[in-house]
C-alpha cells in the first residue's frame, strides 16, 4: 500500500492505493456471472408536425441567424404586422436563449424556419416586407 495526500476543493484527504503487480494488471479479472443485458431504450415520441418553412421573399428584408444554434420558438406568422424591435423568434446558442428582433417595422412576408430547426450563421429566419 502507498499513501498519498489528495486535495479536493481545498480539503486534503489521505488515501491509500494498492500497487498491483504488472502481470496481474494485464490479466482480466474473472467474472462469476455475465451482467444482464440492458433493455433497449424506448423510442422518443415523434415531434409535432411543424409548418413548412418558406423561402425568403425577393425585395423583402431578410432577418438572418447571427450565430449557429437551434430555434426554440417562432413568435410570428406570415401576414403578421410587426414593429421595429418586436421579437420574431428565439435562438438557443451555447445554452443561452437569444431574442431575434425585427430590424424594421413591416408585415411578415415569409417565415423561413420552424421550431426545433438547427440553423447556421447567415441562414434566413424571417422575411419582412
Amino acid at each position: 500500500m502507498r499513501k498519498f495526500n489528495v486535495t479536493v476543493n481545498g480539503t486534503t484527504y489521505e488515501v491509500e492505493v494498492e500497487e498491483v503487480a504488472e502481470a496481474a494488471a494485464q490479466a482480466p479479472a474473472p467474472r462469476s456471472a455475465a451482467p444482464a443485458p440492458k433493455p433497449a431504450p424506448a423510442p422518443a415520441p415523434a415531434p409535432a408536425a411543424q409548418p413548412a418553412a418558406a423561402a425568403p421573399v425577393a425585395g423583402a428584408t431578410t432577418v438572418e441567424a447571427p450565430m449557429p444554434g437551434t430555434i426554440v420558438a417562432v413568435k410570428v406568422n406570415t401576414g403578421d404586422t410587426v414593429s421595429e424591435g418586436d421579437v420574431l423568434c428565439i435562438l438557443e446558442a451555447m445554452k443561452m436563449e437569444n431574442e431575434i428582433v425585427a430590424p424594421k417595422a413591416g408585415k411578415i412576408a415569409a417565415v423561413c424556419t420552424s421550431q426545433g430547426a438547427a440553423v447556421n450563421t447567415g441562414d434566413p429566419l424571417i422575411s419582412i416586407g
